[in-house]
């Protein structure tokens, strides 16, 4: 991702000066900048720091805590309906049917409505590459290239460059609602939105600190996470990670595919997993794939392209997944090796535009959306998928994929509704999600800066945690009127899928 704008991001009242550097120029294809920069002596942590505490003059902490929509300035139910009008329309009962189902389940699917919201707050003019989806459900586990379990965000289709303090408002805002959906009250729900930004300060005051490299390899691994993890917890964090180390492509295989007259074939499970003979615009599959498949080829690095020509496509289905992205475009292919018993299994997701992008003046030079989202998450991440890649699907102007492995010693935590005795655990993991946003904000911006605006006291934190109440409140408002619309018959539900 390059910048072509150098405006300030978001529509609201900014905070005063930008202060470099900034994600955008971190991002960027342009070798002439990487050069200027690398014989350009950058500013002391020390005074970088210094910067971003001067920007609470301009940007009191204390602004960062209210939250009020301004009547008829975002309608949550267009935005939904927009989205909608775009997307396989056999699917959207399904997606409307996943966010009515609970405020959790809305605030997840909407990462939309509250990107227009926070469009409307001042900011500090900081910028990181944002996840722009920062919902507690988007972090999990996964494996490193060396097979090693790390913590990290593992959700980037809304990845851009944007101001760091929408993703840990998000962040903040998801982990009270998740408080109240598991049976808290809203004092849990502001002890856990207090505790995810709390862990996010003081690790962004130790990345600010940290020299580059340091930083850049940074990781959450397996003991790291024992580590921390309370003492009545680590019985149940240990059982977690086992499960994770366990969901290699072997046990994928054994839970997604069958025997068919001698066969192995995925699974088909209508609606959710569709084996389908054409694309949703009338494109052969076979056709629409190799399309696809030779431009994602293409994206990888050689060694890459080497160990992916040893495997054959075996077969290929639709799959709904997540919330936000039912109706878009999502398919899994299952490859075999040189037997049945080494089979690899890719997702080739359709990527669309940000729901960043219309709020901030930021732009990126990618044009392909799938490049976007895997560029956004090789900076990030830190530990990326081996097979991630990108590819347009040739003759389909403006349908964009990524690629990568589908369950490859993947886990996250499962929050279920009305257990109330998983507040602890709530507690413990969101401390977790708060360290690993830092994180990928050091990574991908100035931590200096950002930790100088931060500071050390609870002053951010208590901030951001009234936020998150108000848009706590404003979810179940909001959810309501999905609801509501839905008795209307403005939009089609199919509940429990």
């Amino acid at each position: 991702m390059a910048r072509i704008d150098k405006g300030v991001a978001g529509r609201g009242k900014s905070a005063g000066q930008r202060v470099p550097p900034e994600a955008g120029e971190h991002f960027t294809e342009n070798r002439e900048e990487v050069l200027r920069n690398l014989f350009e002596p950058s500013a002391p942590q020390s005074e970088r720091r210094d910067r971003g505490k001067a920007l609470r003059a301009s940007l009191p902490r204390a602004e960062l805590a209210l939250h009020r929509r301004v009547p008829g300035s975002v309608d949550p139910v267009a935005i939904i309906k927009a989205q909608n009008a775009t997307r396989i329309q056999g699917l959207v009962p399904v997606r409307m049917g996943r966010m009515m189902a609970s405020p959790f389940g809305f605030l997840r699917g909407s990462a939309a409505v509250m990107a227009a919201d926070l469009a409307a707050h001042p900011t500090t003019g900081v910028e990181v590459i944002a996840c722009g989806d920062m919902h507690l459900s988007n972090f999990g586990l996964f494996a490193s290239a060396e097979r090693n379990l790390v913590f990290a965000i593992n959700d980037f289709d809304e990845v851009h460059p944007g101001p760091w303090e929408w993703d840990l408002k998000r962040l903040a805002a998801s982990a009270a609602v998740a408080a109240r959906y598991i049976g808290g009250d809203d004092t849990d729900a502001a002890l856990v939105a207090f505790e995810t930004v709390r862990r996010y300060v003081e690790w962004i005051n130790i990345y600010s600190r940290m020299g580059i490299l340091e930083t850049w390899y940074s990781r959450i691994d397996e003991d790291e996470i024992l580590a921390i993890c309370p003492p009545d917890l680590k019985k149940v964090t240990k059982k977690l990670l086992a499960r994770a180390r366990a969901r290699g492509h072997i046990s994928t295989m054994e839970r997604l595919t069958h025997r068919v007259e001698g066969e192995t074939r995925l699974i088909e499970d209508t609606p959710i997993i569709v084996r389908e003979t054409h694309t949703q615009d009338g494109v052969p599959i076979d056709e629409a794939l190799n399309q696809m498949l030779r431009a994602y080829i293409a994206s990888l690095t050689t060694d890459r392209r080497e160990l992916l020509k040893r495997y054959r496509v075996a077969d290929v289905v639709r799959k709904v997944v997540g919330v936000g992205s039912v109706g878009l475009d999502c398919w899994v292919l299952y490859l075999q090796g040189d037997t049945d018993e080494d089979p690899l299994f890719l997702q080739v997701k359709e990527a669309r535009e940000s729901v960043l992008a219309p709020h901030v003046r930021t732009r990126v030079m990618l044009t392909n959306q799938g490049h976007r989202v895997v560029s956004g998450q090789r900076v990030i991440q830190g530990s990326p998928d081996i097979f991630l890649g990108w590819g347009p699907l040739d003759g389909q102007p403006g349908r964009q994929y990524y690629v990568r492995q589908l369950a490859d010693m993947k886990g996250s935590l499962k929050f279920i509704e009305g257990e109330r005795t998983r507040l602890a655990q709530l507690l413990s993991y969101v401390r977790l999600c708060g360290r690993a946003l830092a994180l990928a904000h050091a990574k991908s911006g100035d931590p200096s800066v950002i930790a100088g605006y931060c500071g050390r006291s609870e002053a951010l934190p208590e901030a951001i945690s009234r936020f998150a109440l108000a848009y706590m409140a404003q979810t179940f408002e909001d959810h309501d009127r999905l609801e509501e619309a839905a008795r209307r018959g403005e939009v089609p539900v199919a509940m429990g899928l």
